[in-house]
Protein backbone atom coordinates (compact mmCIF):
# COMPACT_ATOMS: atom_id res chain seq x y z
CA UNK A 1 0.00 0.00 0.00
CA UNK A 2 1.70 3.39 -0.87
CA UNK A 3 0.60 5.30 1.98
CA UNK A 4 2.25 2.62 4.45
CA UNK A 5 5.40 1.99 2.00
CA UNK A 6 5.90 6.30 1.78
CA UNK A 7 5.83 6.34 5.81
CA UNK A 8 7.97 3.89 6.40
CA UNK A 9 10.59 5.14 3.64
CA UNK A 10 10.57 8.69 5.44
CA UNK A 11 10.21 7.49 9.32
CA UNK A 12 11.65 4.34 9.91
CA UNK A 13 8.33 3.50 12.42
CA UNK A 14 6.92 -0.10 12.29
CA UNK A 15 4.61 0.19 14.81
CA UNK A 16 2.69 3.52 12.80
CA UNK A 17 3.22 1.41 9.49
CA UNK A 18 1.15 -1.26 11.37
CA UNK A 19 -1.71 1.29 12.13
CA UNK A 20 -1.71 2.42 8.54
CA UNK A 21 -2.72 -1.02 7.45
CA UNK A 22 -5.69 -1.46 10.12
CA UNK A 23 -6.82 1.68 9.16
CA UNK A 24 -6.69 0.84 5.71
CA UNK A 25 -8.21 -3.08 6.51
CA UNK A 26 -11.29 -1.08 8.64
CA UNK A 27 -11.89 1.07 5.52
CA UNK A 28 -12.49 -2.16 3.52
CA UNK A 29 -14.95 -3.58 5.73
CA UNK A 30 -16.43 -0.65 6.07
CA UNK A 31 -17.19 -0.74 2.07
CA UNK A 32 -18.46 -4.48 2.22
CA UNK A 33 -21.51 -2.80 4.18
CA UNK A 34 -21.53 0.30 2.06
CA UNK A 35 -21.20 -0.99 -1.17
CA UNK A 36 -21.68 -4.71 -1.04
CA UNK A 37 -25.08 -6.34 -1.43
CA UNK A 38 -26.60 -6.14 1.63
CA UNK A 39 -27.73 -10.25 1.86
CA UNK A 40 -23.93 -11.22 0.84
CA UNK A 41 -21.93 -8.84 3.58
CA UNK A 42 -21.74 -11.16 6.23
CA UNK A 43 -20.18 -13.93 3.76
CA UNK A 44 -18.35 -11.23 2.17
CA UNK A 45 -16.52 -10.85 5.80
CA UNK A 46 -16.62 -14.62 6.26
CA UNK A 47 -14.61 -15.32 2.99
CA UNK A 48 -12.08 -12.18 3.62
CA UNK A 49 -11.01 -13.31 7.31
CA UNK A 50 -10.58 -16.93 6.21
CA UNK A 51 -8.10 -15.96 3.69
CA UNK A 52 -4.59 -15.82 6.04
CA UNK A 53 -5.65 -19.67 7.60
CA UNK A 54 -6.37 -20.88 3.83
CA UNK A 55 -3.08 -19.83 2.40
CA UNK A 56 -1.39 -21.11 5.31
CA UNK A 57 -3.09 -24.83 5.18
CA UNK A 58 -1.22 -27.18 2.67
CA UNK A 59 -4.41 -27.50 0.60
CA UNK A 60 -3.97 -27.60 -3.33
CA UNK A 61 -7.31 -25.33 -3.57
CA UNK A 62 -9.98 -23.00 -1.72
CA UNK A 63 -11.69 -24.90 1.11
CA UNK A 64 -15.31 -23.69 1.73
CA UNK A 65 -15.48 -26.00 5.28
CA UNK A 66 -12.83 -23.64 6.54
CA UNK A 67 -15.37 -20.65 6.19
CA UNK A 68 -18.27 -22.88 7.57
CA UNK A 69 -19.13 -25.88 8.63
CA UNK A 70 -21.07 -27.24 5.65
CA UNK A 71 -20.42 -25.00 3.51
CA UNK A 72 -21.53 -24.97 -0.29
CA UNK A 73 -19.73 -23.24 -3.10
CA UNK A 74 -23.29 -21.60 -4.44
CA UNK A 75 -23.50 -19.85 -1.06
CA UNK A 76 -20.19 -18.28 -1.10
CA UNK A 77 -19.85 -17.73 -5.60
CA UNK A 78 -21.21 -14.24 -5.45
CA UNK A 79 -18.83 -13.00 -2.09
CA UNK A 80 -15.88 -14.06 -3.84
CA UNK A 81 -17.10 -12.62 -7.17
CA UNK A 82 -17.82 -9.29 -5.31
CA UNK A 83 -14.05 -9.03 -3.58
CA UNK A 84 -12.62 -10.16 -6.79
CA UNK A 85 -14.33 -7.38 -8.74
CA UNK A 86 -13.77 -5.17 -6.21
CA UNK A 87 -9.49 -5.94 -6.71
CA UNK A 88 -9.02 -7.03 -2.94
CA UNK A 89 -8.81 -10.31 -3.59
CA UNK A 90 -6.49 -12.32 -6.32
CA UNK A 91 -8.39 -15.74 -7.29
CA UNK A 92 -6.08 -18.07 -9.07
CA UNK A 93 -7.76 -21.24 -10.92
CA UNK A 94 -6.46 -24.31 -10.86
CA UNK A 95 -5.22 -25.95 -14.55
CA UNK A 96 -4.82 -29.45 -15.03
CA UNK A 97 -2.96 -29.20 -18.44
CA UNK A 98 -0.37 -26.90 -20.15
CA UNK A 99 -1.54 -26.19 -23.84
CA UNK A 100 -1.76 -22.60 -24.86
CA UNK A 101 -4.61 -20.46 -23.97
CA UNK A 102 -4.22 -21.60 -20.48
CA UNK A 103 -7.87 -20.82 -20.00
CA UNK A 104 -9.03 -23.78 -21.97
CA UNK A 105 -7.67 -26.17 -19.07
CA UNK A 106 -8.89 -24.20 -16.19
CA UNK A 107 -10.72 -26.18 -13.14
CA UNK A 108 -13.19 -23.11 -12.37
CA UNK A 109 -13.85 -25.53 -9.09
CA UNK A 110 -10.58 -25.22 -7.73
CA UNK A 111 -8.96 -22.18 -6.51
CA UNK A 112 -6.62 -20.14 -4.28
CA UNK A 113 -7.62 -16.42 -3.01
CA UNK A 114 -5.22 -14.16 -2.21
CA UNK A 115 -5.32 -10.89 -0.76
CA UNK A 116 -4.10 -7.43 -2.74
CA UNK A 117 -1.20 -6.78 -0.74
CA UNK A 118 1.61 -8.86 1.21
CA UNK A 119 1.63 -6.05 4.03
CA UNK A 120 -2.19 -6.05 4.25
CA UNK A 121 -2.10 -10.60 4.55
CA UNK A 122 0.70 -9.69 7.63
CA UNK A 123 -1.63 -7.42 9.35
CA UNK A 124 -4.67 -9.73 8.87
CA UNK A 125 -2.56 -12.69 10.24
CA UNK A 126 -1.42 -10.35 13.59
CA UNK A 127 2.49 -11.59 12.09
CA UNK A 128 4.86 -9.26 14.20
CA UNK A 129 7.55 -7.25 12.98
CA UNK A 130 10.50 -9.18 15.04
CA UNK A 131 9.15 -12.63 13.44
CA UNK A 132 9.62 -11.11 9.65
CA UNK A 133 13.05 -9.62 10.56
CA UNK A 134 14.50 -11.69 13.22
CA UNK A 135 12.77 -15.08 12.24
CA UNK A 136 10.84 -17.66 14.44
CA UNK A 137 11.68 -21.84 14.39
CA UNK A 138 7.67 -21.47 13.93
CA UNK A 139 7.29 -19.05 11.50
CA UNK A 140 7.88 -21.52 8.58
CA UNK A 141 4.10 -22.66 6.58
CA UNK A 142 3.18 -19.20 6.57
CA UNK A 143 6.48 -17.90 5.75
CA UNK A 144 5.90 -19.89 2.52
CA UNK A 145 1.95 -18.16 2.22
CA UNK A 146 3.64 -15.13 2.52
CA UNK A 147 6.52 -15.39 -0.43
CA UNK A 148 3.72 -16.95 -2.78
CA UNK A 149 1.60 -13.80 -2.23
CA UNK A 150 4.68 -11.92 -3.12
CA UNK A 151 5.04 -13.64 -5.75
CA UNK A 152 1.51 -13.52 -7.13
CA UNK A 153 1.24 -9.65 -6.36
CA UNK A 154 4.04 -9.22 -8.28
CA UNK A 155 2.51 -10.94 -11.49
CA UNK A 156 -0.59 -9.84 -11.24
CA UNK A 157 0.77 -6.71 -12.05
CA UNK A 158 2.18 -7.77 -15.74
CA UNK A 159 0.16 -7.29 -18.74
CA UNK A 160 -1.24 -9.54 -20.93
CA UNK A 161 -0.05 -12.40 -18.48
CA UNK A 162 -2.75 -15.34 -17.81
CA UNK A 163 -1.90 -17.09 -13.55
CA UNK A 164 -3.11 -20.37 -12.87
CA UNK A 165 -1.49 -23.34 -10.90
CA UNK A 166 -1.04 -26.78 -11.45
CA UNK A 167 -2.40 -30.18 -9.53
CA UNK A 168 -2.40 -33.74 -10.68
CA UNK A 169 -5.54 -35.54 -10.53
CA UNK A 170 -3.74 -37.31 -7.20
CA UNK A 171 -2.50 -33.67 -5.73
CA UNK A 172 0.67 -35.34 -5.48
CA UNK A 173 2.38 -32.72 -8.11
CA UNK A 174 1.68 -29.05 -7.03
CA UNK A 175 2.95 -26.32 -9.21
CA UNK A 176 2.66 -22.80 -7.23
CA UNK A 177 2.08 -21.21 -10.47
CA UNK A 178 1.39 -21.21 -14.21
CA UNK A 179 2.13 -18.80 -16.41
CA UNK A 180 0.49 -17.89 -19.77
CA UNK A 181 2.76 -15.49 -21.53
CA UNK A 182 0.84 -15.21 -25.10
CA UNK A 183 3.58 -17.47 -26.08
CA UNK A 184 4.41 -20.12 -23.88
CA UNK A 185 3.69 -21.57 -20.92
CA UNK A 186 5.97 -21.42 -18.19
CA UNK A 187 5.89 -23.58 -14.31
CA UNK A 188 6.81 -21.45 -11.50
CA UNK A 189 7.97 -22.91 -8.30
CA UNK A 190 8.29 -20.65 -5.45
CA UNK A 191 10.96 -20.83 -2.57
CA UNK A 192 10.95 -18.66 0.55
CA UNK A 193 14.60 -19.97 1.48
CA UNK A 194 17.62 -20.77 -0.45
CA UNK A 195 16.75 -24.35 -0.18
CA UNK A 196 16.19 -25.62 -3.95
CA UNK A 197 14.58 -28.88 -4.32
CA UNK A 198 11.72 -28.81 -6.79
CA UNK A 199 10.54 -32.23 -6.76
CA UNK A 200 7.41 -31.37 -8.55
CA UNK A 201 8.67 -28.76 -10.78
CA UNK A 202 10.78 -31.64 -12.01
CA UNK A 203 8.09 -34.02 -12.33
CA UNK A 204 5.97 -31.08 -14.23
CA UNK A 205 9.03 -30.82 -16.75
CA UNK A 206 9.08 -34.57 -17.35
CA UNK A 207 5.90 -34.72 -18.50
CA UNK A 208 4.59 -31.49 -20.52
CA UNK A 209 8.34 -30.66 -21.67
CA UNK A 210 7.70 -26.53 -21.19
CA UNK A 211 10.78 -24.73 -22.52
CA UNK A 212 12.02 -23.28 -19.57
CA UNK A 213 10.52 -23.90 -16.10
CA UNK A 214 11.54 -21.66 -13.49
CA UNK A 215 12.43 -21.40 -9.87
CA UNK A 216 11.93 -18.09 -7.72
CA UNK A 217 13.97 -18.18 -4.45
CA UNK A 218 16.73 -16.31 -2.32
CA UNK A 219 19.38 -17.32 -4.14
CA UNK A 220 21.17 -15.86 -7.31
CA UNK A 221 20.07 -15.95 -10.80
CA UNK A 222 21.20 -19.07 -12.29
CA UNK A 223 20.25 -21.20 -15.26
CA UNK A 224 21.25 -24.51 -15.57
CA UNK A 225 19.66 -26.33 -18.65
CA UNK A 226 16.02 -26.31 -18.77
CA UNK A 227 15.63 -24.59 -15.46
CA UNK A 228 16.22 -21.23 -14.08
CA UNK A 229 16.80 -19.31 -10.85
CA UNK A 230 15.02 -15.79 -10.55
CA UNK A 231 15.68 -14.12 -7.17
CA UNK A 232 12.40 -13.79 -5.44
CA UNK A 233 13.42 -9.38 -6.05
CA UNK A 234 13.26 -9.79 -9.40
CA UNK A 235 9.81 -12.09 -10.51
CA UNK A 236 8.34 -8.84 -11.54
CA UNK A 237 11.36 -9.66 -14.65
CA UNK A 238 9.81 -13.10 -15.45
CA UNK A 239 8.45 -12.26 -19.15
CA UNK A 240 11.57 -10.51 -20.26
CA UNK A 241 13.84 -13.23 -18.83
CA UNK A 242 12.00 -15.92 -20.28
CA UNK A 243 12.13 -14.77 -23.48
Amino acid sequence: MPEAVQYFAENKDFNEVREIQKRILAAYEQDFSKHAPHEIVPRIRMIWNTIPSQLAKENKKFIYGMVREGARAKDYEKAIMWLSDCGLVHKVSRVNGAGIPLKAYEDLKAFKLFVVDIGLLGCMAGLRQSTLLDGNDLFTEFKGALTEQYVCQQLKTLEDLGLNYYTNDRNSCEVDFIVDTGEQIVPVEVKAEVNLKAKSLKTYQERFEPKISVRTSMADFKKENWLVNIPLYAIGQLKSIVK
